[in-house]
């Protein structure tokens, strides 16, 4: 009779791992919305600045963001602030370069093998048309998976962060978030979450890595 299979633990303290999308887990997404902006004949900065300092945009993208609106009426809207004539699929296109960053996948890969909860918690913008997920091909690398749009709730709303422990079955203490945006630590530092800050720094990878105690694996 063949013997039950042991679970596989994890090599460290910690049992969970929860990483942000957008600057965690693709290459680098301002680069590449410069050179769309100029392709389209805009100013490289046009994206970056609309999105983030265009009052009535930056609301739009907090509604996208929560599920309020959907990412076709958000493109639909947004469209004629950045001087666009055509709306279709508008974040598709400017997010049409952006790719998985390969060494953050292969330390989520290891993770997962070696025994870790391995969680997905990012602020979306949108599913459809448009599934940055799909295209960057990382629905697969996680058990649990918290996507703000889906949710009605938004980074840094402690809620979030609670949905995303409960799914793991984890307490705070034993979870790693990565994030990329300062203002989203302090909420999960606050339920006992140690926290990486992903700072396009290349030791950022080595250093989850070390953590988990499985740098040998990445």
């Amino acid at each position: 009779m063949a013997q039950p299979v042991a679970p596989v633990s994890p090599p460290s303290a910690y049992r969970g791992l929860i990483l942000d999308f957008a600057g965690v887990l693709t290459t680098d997404a301002l680069a590449v919305h410069r050179e769309w902006c100029v392709s389209q004949g805009l100013d490289a900065e046009a994206w970056r600045r609309t999105l983030n300092t265009h009052p009535v945009v930056r609301q739009l993208y907090v509604d996208l963001e929560r599920g309020a609106i959907s990412q076709a009426d958000w493109n639909r809207q947004v469209a004629p602030y950045l001087g666009l004539a055509d709306h279709e699929n508008l974040m598709g296109r400017a997010w049409a370069g952006v790719r998985a960053a390969a060494d953050m996948v292969t330390l989520a890969k290891a993770a997962r093998e070696a025994g870790y909860v391995v969680a997905l918690l990012s602020n979306s913008f949108g599913l459809d048309p448009f599934d940055p997920y799909a295209a960057c091909g990382v629905w697969e690398l996680f058990d649990v998976t918290v996507v703000s749009e889906l949710e009605g709730i938004a980074k840094p709303d402690p809620a979030i962060y609670r949905l995303a422990l409960e799914r793991m079955g984890l307490s705070g203490e034993v979870c790693v978030f990565v994030d990329d945006h300062p203002v989203n630590l302090p909420p999960a530092e606050a339920l006992g979450i140690t926290t990486v800050l992903a700072d396009g720094r290349p030791e950022t990878v080595a250093r989850i890595a070390s953590l988990l105690g499985i740098g040998a694996c990445v």
